[in-house]
Parts: C-alpha cells; sequence; structure tokens
C-alpha cells in the first residue's frame, strides 16, 4: 500500500502581493519550472497520513488568527537565485507553536530555524541570479505585506495540488 502524498503548508499573501511577487517570479524564475504562484513555505513535509489532523490544528488556528503583517526588509542570494527576505513576531510565533505541536513529524528540514522568504528565481545560473539580484536591489524599498490565512497542498513528486485553505 501506498502512503499518502507529503503535505505542504504555506502562507497565503493578501491579494495585492501576491499579484506582485507573482508578476516577478513570471519575469525570473525559469518559465519551464514555474509551476508555482508566489508562497511563504511553512512546513516542507507533513505526513500526509495525518492530513485530518492536520486539518483540524489549521482550522483552529486560522478561527483565532487575525491578518499577519510581515516586513519585506531586503533580498538574499539562493546562490542559484533570489529571494526576498521576511521579518514578523506574529508568523514566528506562528509557526513556533506550530513546530511544538508538531514536532513528532518534523522533517531535519523543518527543524531548522525559520527564515521566511519568498523565492521569485532558483535554479538558474549563478551569474544570472547575481545579475538579478542586482537589478532587484537597485529599485527594492522595504515594505509591508499580509498573510491572510494557510493553504495546505499535497507534494505529487514535483508539482503541488491545492488540498485547502484557512482564512484568517
Amino acid at each position: 500500500m501506498t502512503s499518502p502524498a507529503p503535505l505542504i503548508l504555506t502562507l497565503r499573501l493578501d491579494p495585492a502581493s501576491a499579484e506582485y511577487f507573482n508578476d516577478l517570479r513570471q519575469q525570473h524564475y525559469p518559465q519551464t519550472l514555474n509551476f508555482l504562484s508566489a508562497h511563504v513555505t511553512l512546513f516542507h513535509h507533513l505526513p500526509g497520513s495525518e492530513v485530518h489532523t492536520i486539518a483540524a490544528t489549521l482550522e483552529q488556528v486560522a478561527s483565532s488568527c487575525e491578518l499577519i503583517n510581515i516586513r519585506v526588509h531586503s533580498l538574499r542570494s539562493l546562490g542559484r537565485g533570489v529571494a526576498y527576505n521576511l521579518q514578523s513576531p506574529q508568523l514566528s510565533t506562528l509557526r513556533r507553536d506550530l513546530v511544538q505541536g508538531w514536532s513528532q513529524w518534523l522533517t531535519p528540514q523543518d527543524r531548522q530555524p525559520f527564515k521566511p522568504h519568498i523565492t521569485i528565481q532558483n535554479k538558474v545560473h549563478s551569474d544570472e541570479a547575481r545579475r538579478t539580484l542586482a537589478i532587484l536591489s537597485a529599485v527594492f524599498t522595504p515594505h509591508t505585506i499580509s498573510g491572510i490565512g494557510l493553504d495546505l497542498w499535497r507534494y505529487l513528486g514535483g508539482p503541488w495540488e491545492h488540498h485547502r485553505e484557512f482564512l484568517f
């Protein structure tokens, strides 16, 4: 018997911010690899067999959570890509609380310190990534965006399938 697909949890951005970062992904992410919308990954690999327990927790969290203010404070080189660095005490607290409840399920990647970001380019040659970073840095101004909910996805070995949303 095959085990259920692993789950990915992301933060849903407000519509204007999602559109802005999606436009940047369209411009800078390799088109043949750009299957996803702009997102902030909170967990990369949760057990698919626990989908009902995870969804119940997320329902509870979303019902008691207000919009999350997030500061887009800088750009970061990913070596072969570029991301925007984020800061949010609210988001860090939310993730920390989920880590505590789900610690028995977490992979080494999800146990690492949380460094929230939005990737707008990846899997390109390092020279292209450096050029993109320079172009974006020249016009960058720190600003605030909002997280409006959570999205739970099934990881299908490359593509993601949306399972459910949990709006704040």
